[in-house]
């Protein structure tokens, strides 16, 4: 070899050193900001089983009924049944049974009734997610407990008595049994 060519061989590196720092360094764009605070706070909008992050409203089964109808049941059937979208009414079994026997249904299977609520808050209706009031949110939880038979249909639901509700599942809550750690979840089981 040629005593350039060496020459070439030992700045390689330092080369290397200068173009790969330099090629690190991207562009700024001015996109984007570190949010604030408050930002943080409305984005963190998940309810947990003591409810302590619900917002006030109200609603009762009677309420939802109607809400239901006009904003769920193209999906989901009119009788939470038989639409497109997953059922959300148990299948007709005896009194006393095992929650597992009652079908995959997000408002029996649910350990929480909150956890009902949350999903409703943030995943419904599809394509128009967000779009629902917090009055309709515990209609429509109200709505959909009292037609599992989980609580009466002229019991009212806030923030103070969701969390109150014992659901069916309460202490017997697992994963779907068919569902192995670290693989997706099937689509149309929305827990």
């Amino acid at each position: 070899m040629g005593a350039f060519t060496m020459g070439i061989l030992r700045l390689l590196p330092f080369l290397m050193l200068l173009g790969g720092s330099a090629l690190a360094q991207s562009p700024t764009y001015g996109v984007g900001s570190t949010p604030s605070a408050e930002e943080i706070r409305a984005w963190d909008i998940s309810i947990g089983p003591t409810g302590k992050e619900l917002p006030p409203g109200r609603g009762t089964a009677k309420e939802g009924a109607p809400v239901f109808a006009q904003k769920c049941a193209a999906c989901h059937g009119a009788t939470l049944a038989g639409g497109l979208a997953p059922t959300l009414l148990k299948a007709q079994k005896e009194p006393n049974v095992d929650p597992w026997q009652l079908g995959r249904v997000l408002p029996i299977r649910s350990p929480y009734a909150t956890t009902v609520w949350d999903y409703i808050n943030r995943a419904m209706p599809l394509n128009r997610e967000g779009t629902l009031t917090a009055d309709e949110v515990y209609a429509l939880t109200a709505f959909l407990l009292y037609k599992n038979d989980v609580i009466p249909e002229d019991e009212v639901l806030d923030a103070q008595s969701l969390p109150k509700v014992e659901m069916p599942n309460r202490e017997g809550f697992a994963p779907l049994p068919d569902w192995k750690p670290g693989t997706p979840r099937l689509q149309g089981y929305p827990y």
